[in-house]
């Protein structure tokens, strides 16, 4: 079996994502938009947060995994499906496998957060360690994996996946008017992917920027070149965000968004004790990295109104990175 889906460049469509909200409704919350008046003033716009960190398995990956999953066959369900994954599309494919009933076999890299690891086999899972690389995950899936005939829902270039992932994005701009920007954190692309799909379609004069960290940023020198220049094995707190671009989150990318913005890891932190302390929301340093660039680039969306997904909140307690 090949690292790639077959059907990597099918293109969703809108109605795709119409199908998927409608299939995957039962399985999912419509996470809540909070504000912050300090963070407001901090930063100069409003900012209203879409708090995905509040979804079943505290991940927006449980969207298009649910969607994946549930639109299966009853033929191909019966086999069960398999990914690879640093952590939240691991257990998101295991918390929507769990609800259908089915097998989830899932590849993680050894050095995920425990937090992570912890779900997925709470969530009925099986997991398959690897190296911390994505060259790794990859031939470990392919050695592991193969054999058994399950379903490969990819966690990000799959056009399954992404159809799901723009559910949140149509969420957001039900319950927010007159929105100017979306910022999303991009690592792999499947958040900004599907905020392409849903914007480009229903609200097209709204921008979408992508936030990532200086320590991963190939999806911000990839947006540079041209083209997709993909990092095996970068080292960020942001764990969510060290997986390149593919061929189907690049057609969007480079198509929708208006600017890939880059922060430190000390600014991602910063940036995460924030959200902890003034919104008293848990969120993972991966959701962080989008409030932190809007505070580094105060030109950028200084009076905007913004929209900002907080992608997921799971975190292991026992290392936080403000602790030594």
């Amino acid at each position: 079996m090949s690292n790639e889906t077959p059907s990597a460049m099918t293109i969703p469509t809108y109605d795709d994502v119409l199908i998927a909200h409608e299939r995957i409704k039962p399985y999912i919350h419509e996470t809540p938009v909070l504000t912050s008046r300090f963070l407001n003033e901090l930063t100069g716009a409003e900012l209203f947060f879409k708090c995905e960190n509040l979804q079943k398995a505290a991940a927006f990956k449980v969207r298009g995994a649910c969607n994946a999953v549930f639109g299966l066959t009853d033929e191909k369900a019966q086999i069960g499906v398999a990914t690879h994954s640093s952590g939240n599309h691991a257990l998101s494919l295991s918390y929507a496998a769990g609800q259908r009933g089915i097998e989830a076999t899932v590849v993680m890299p050894r050095t995920a957060p425990q937090a992570k690891k912890d779900a997925v086999i709470g969530y009925g899972g099986t997991i398959v360690e690897c190296e911390p690389s994505t060259s790794s995950r990859e031939a470990v899936f392919n050695e592991v994996v193969a054999a058994s005939g399950a379903d490969f829902v990819h966690p990000y270039n799959d056009p399954r996946v992404i159809a799901g992932q723009a559910t949140c994005s149509k969420e957001l701009i039900s319950q927010v008017d007159n929105l100017d920007t979306v910022i999303a954190p991009i690592g792999g692309g499947g958040m900004i992917s599907g905020t392409c799909l849903t914007l480009s379609t229903i609200a097209p004069e709204i921008k979408i920027y992508a936030a990532e960290p200086v320590n991963a940023d190939d999806a911000a020198r990839s947006f540079k070149a041209g083209y997709i220049i993909a990092d095996d094995a970068p080292n960020t707190v942001a764990d969510g965000l060290k997986v390149p671009l593919k061929d189907l989150t690049w057609h969007f990318v480079k198509n929708h968004v208006t600017d890939i913005l880059t922060a430190t890891e000390d600014e991602i932190v910063a940036a995460m004790k924030l959200v902890w302390l003034r919104m008293k929301l848990i969120i993972e340093p991966s959701s962080a990295v989008s409030l932190a660039t809007i505070i580094k680039n105060p030109e950028i969306f200084k009076g905007k109104r913004i929209g900002i997904i907080i992608t997921g909140g799971n975190v292991d307690l026992d290392k936080l990175p403000w602790i030594n």
